[in-house]
């Protein structure tokens, strides 16, 4: 026993003059073998704790060194767990190209792992006059095709922006519904000297469980000797978009900025020969030197505010169709890596002391930012060259965002009251879980479950104008029985603030029956339900 105290005075006497000097020390760099080691040492410990007097010289220390080991692990229990969140980023110029007849590869929807967004930025997107027209009012065939595909798997649009040949589209588990809040979109052209929107950048942001995020999808001038236009047109989309907001007015002022698009950025110098021997043995790293955008950003300070993943596929541009081929046309034009998608966090913010005796709101950023850090990792960069129906391959970024939530409850809870069927007037049950700037522009919407879109709804109910009783707590709305599917089916609630432009409280699905009266009438089959399932089977 006396070799076994030795040893443990030995051990502690030697930590103790290492406290300091190890204090830097991250936990998450310690290997393996080091937490092995740290455990036996602990297993020894209470092998000889109890036989340890407490008139020995080291028992002020064990306490000591014992308390300070119990408040950091306190510490570290007590704080908020992260949570990660997988994002998945398509960029694709389209070329006025239809949709493919599937987007299962693209989206790579056999993996098993279920990506919590979707986020997918189009170019060149058909927009002849009439059919740009029709889009506007019906939704395009591309996002119809994204919400099919999305929303069986229990994914729903929460944001669109278009402008011309330019789409954004933002898809989410409905699970982050609720949290997804303070969404703005933007536009800005560039094309004919900021007239026409052939090219430019449009642009959604919001607040994803508190942190926010900002997605610009860009087209940016073509053609070898605009390298530098193209950079002058990403500024001027930069300087040139702002939001209705105090905190994130500006884009580079979001927590996490996505770029990407058809940014148009070729490859220098090499002749065609060079390039292709290149591709074909798959060193593609001789080409980057001479990518334009790897150029511009060793002496343009805005580019390199973002970070890229290495392009180890091949360039994307440009292809016969419907080909693995680059262009065999006359005009044989030199591949190039035009289809990107980069990333920017946002710097941790330095405040001087002058600083935080003018400005107290950044200081509280400040320490709002350490109590609610967030970390992001690019787990995969490529093209997808299965796709042939435009001269550009698609380019897909998935992402792992950890972060910890500033909020975990939504903002409205929301209850069916009784008995659903187009048989009578329904009520609706809500209370506010936290205070917000409601509206007298809020409404609820009936949706069948597996909702596509904000606006794929059955009907809906103003929140005050339908209003039939409150209390301090809970409201009560009323939903006109004519508006209710005579067939019934499950169904959720939701509530839209017009303000925070979302969805902010989303109700457990519920049954709505058959019509009883219709059925009687002999307007609805009584097990019709049945049917169809007997049909689709």
């Amino acid at each position: 026993m006396s070799s076994r105290m030795e040893e443990i005075s030995d051990y502690f006497s030697e930590k103790l003059q290492r406290a300091r000097s190890d204090s830097a020390a991250s936990s998450s760099t310690q290997s393996t073998s080091s937490r092995q080691h740290v455990r036996q040492r602990l297993a020894m410990l209470l092998t000889c704790v109890d036989d340890l007097d407490t008139d020995h010289k080291l028992h002020s220390q064990v306490a000591k060194t014992l308390d300070e080991a119990f408040f950091v692990c306190r510490q570290i229990a007590g704080r908020p767990k992260k949570d990660r969140f997988r994002l998945y980023v398509v960029t694709w110029n389209v070329a006025t190209a239809e949709p493919p007849d599937d987007v299962n590869a693209l989206l790579q929807l056999n993996s098993p792992k279920k990506p919590d967004l979707y986020v997918i930025g189009l170019q060149e997107v058909r927009a002849a006059p009439l059919k740009f027209v029709s889009d506007l009012a019906f939704e395009d065939s591309w996002s119809h095709l994204f919400m099919d595909t999305l929303a069986p798997l229990d994914y729903i649009k929460v944001s669109s922006i278009r402008m011309q040949g330019l789409l954004l589209l933002f898809f989410s588990k409905l699970e982050h519904v609720p949290f997804i809040r303070d969404i703005q979109v933007t536009y800005t052209r560039t094309g004919l000297y900021g007239y026409w929107g052939n090219k430019g950048g449009v642009t959604i942001r919001l607040s994803f469980y508190g942190h926010m995020l900002c997605f610009l999808n860009c087209h940016l001038t073509a053609h070898m000797n605009y390298a530098s236009q193209r950079v002058d047109e990403f500024e001027h989309i930069l300087d040139a978009q702002n939001f209705n907001t105090k905190n994130t007015p500006h884009v580079l002022d979001h927590k996490v900025v996505f770029w990407f698009g058809d940014l148009n950025f070729r490859i220098e110098d090499h002749g065609m020969l060079f390039v292709r021997n290149c591709i074909t043995s798959q060193r593609f790293n001789l080409l980057w030197p001479k990518d334009q955008l790897t150029m511009m950003k060793q002496k343009e300070v805005i580019l390199q505010k973002f970070e890229e993943g290495p392009l180890d596929f091949q360039p994307t541009y440009k292809f016969d169709l419907n080909s693995d081929n680059y262009d065999t046309s006359g005009k044989k034009r030199k591949p190039a890596w035009c289809d990107r998608i980069l990333w920017r966090v946002k710097p941790k913010t330095s405040l001087t002391k002058d600083t935080t005796e003018e400005e107290p709101e950044k200081q509280q950023q400040e320490e709002r930012e350490d109590e609610f850090p967030l970390k992001m990792t690019q787990e995969y960069y490529t093209s997808k060259m299965e796709y042939g129906i435009s001269d550009h391959k698609p380019v897909i970024g998935i992402f792992r965002l950890e972060l910890r939530k500033m909020y975990e409850t939504p903002l409205v809870q929301l209850f069916a009251e009784g008995e659903w069927s187009a048989d009578f007037d329904a009520v609706i049950t809500y209370r506010l879980l936290q205070a917000f700037a409601s509206s007298a522009w809020d409404w609820i919407g009936l949706y069948k479950v597996g909702f596509k879109s904000v606006s794929d709804y059955i009907t809906y109910a103003w929140v005050k104008d339908d209003q039939v009783s409150f209390n301090e707590e809970l409201f009560q709305v009323y939903m006109n029985k004519d508006e209710i599917p005579v067939l019934g089916g499950e169904c959720v609630l939701c509530y839209y603030s017009s303000n925070l432009q979302c969805i902010v409280g989303i109700s457990q699905p519920f049954k709505v029956q058959e019509s009883r009266a219709a059925i009687e009438e002999g307007l609805v089959p009584e097990n019709i339900n049945g049917l169809d399932e007997a049909l689709a089977s």
